[in-house]
């Protein structure tokens, strides 16, 4: 992309802060369409554990990044980022202010870093060191790495199978070490390098917080959670890892399954909420700008105008 395109506005936040109706009110004063950054809402089907954006609420605001695959279609952050970088380039061209919105680090990282190298591994170099690993364990898949690599696995976590999974398949493919891969993912050029980019992330007290975490978990009880996980099932939510993971799903998988009672199930899926929160809040506060975070008062409403936009690299 070209120098100078303009800027990108991108609302970052904890679950449950009230980043949706802030983004809503932003956008619609702006005229601005907004791209969701959620690993979940890409999903159609995932409705209620996802919290996305009903249809008056996409009506109101252009919206992207929604019901993108089906639940059978594991989506990862390199095809986000294609995504991304095709809806901004349109957005662009209609000439309307950018808003991107989400919680999700890894793919909101994609707006700022590079997050996925050039190799394209095949599907049959995939086979082989899946019926390796299965057949005769990790030990033997880190050593055959580690033979592919005298300098060493450069920090490569070696006790997580689908990391070394993932590298050795780049090792095979590309004929490159870990390290010299490294090196070149480095030198990549940064995404969207002819847009600005403006940022805030919004937190708030954690007991504020915690009253609506509880709040959100028994509306989505409320709304049906449970019944749209059962019809999930039934249409492969168990192959797509990412999906079945994520919090709410994860503990409603549970619950019909029966390892988790109908009594715990809320408090579960709060559990799971805070500790969310927790990894998110460590993510924002290492790779967002300092300064950029917003607290949102409790009885306070903000309004668009009151945002302070910090610049994000």
């Amino acid at each position: 992309m070209s120098t100078d395109q303009g800027t990108i506005y991108v609302i970052a936040g904890v679950t449950a802060a009230g980043k949706t109706e802030l983004a809503l009110s932003w956008a619609e004063k702006s005229g601005a369409e907004i791209l969701a950054c959620d690993s979940i809402s890409i999903y159609k089907g995932l409705d209620i554990g996802s919290a996305k954006p009903d249809q008056e609420q996409r009506n109101r605001v252009p919206h992207h990044g929604i019901d993108l695959f089906d639940i059978s279609h594991a989506c990862d952050v390199g095809q986000f980022s294609s995504h991304a970088f095709q809806t901004v380039d349109e957005i662009n061209k209609r000439g309307h202010p950018i808003l991107v919105v989400g919680g999700s680090g890894f793919y909101l990282q994609s707006f700022f870093q590079p997050v996925v190298d050039d190799i394209e591994v095949t599907q049959e170099v995939r086979d082989e060191v899946q019926s390796f690993y299965e057949k005769h364990g990790l030990p033997p898949l880190v050593e055959r790495l580690r033979e592919l690599n005298s300098g060493g696995l450069n920090g490569l976590d070696y006790l997580n199978p689908r990391r070394v999974t993932r590298a050795l398949e780049r090792c095979l493919v590309s004929g490159k070490s870990l390290v010299t891969l490294k090196a070149e993912f480095d030198a990549k050029p940064k995404p969207f390098s002819g847009f600005s980019k403006k940022v805030i992330w919004l937190d708030r007290e954690n007991s504020d917080l915690e009253e609506r975490i509880e709040q959100r978990t028994q509306k989505m009880l409320d709304d049906g959670l449970l019944e749209e996980t059962a019809r999930l099932l039934d249409q492969g939510l168990l192959e797509n890892g990412p999906a079945s993971n994520s919090v709410g799903y994860r503990e409603a998988v549970a619950c019909l399954k029966g390892t988790l009672t109908h009594q715990d199930l809320k408090l579960q899926i709060m559990s799971a909420t805070r500790k969310l929160v927790s990894k998110q809040r460590k993510w924002f506060r290492k790779h967002l700008p300092l300064g950029s975070r917003y607290i949102l008062e409790k009885k306070c409403a903000v309004q668009p105008d009151d945002l302070i936009w910090h610049t994000g690299s």
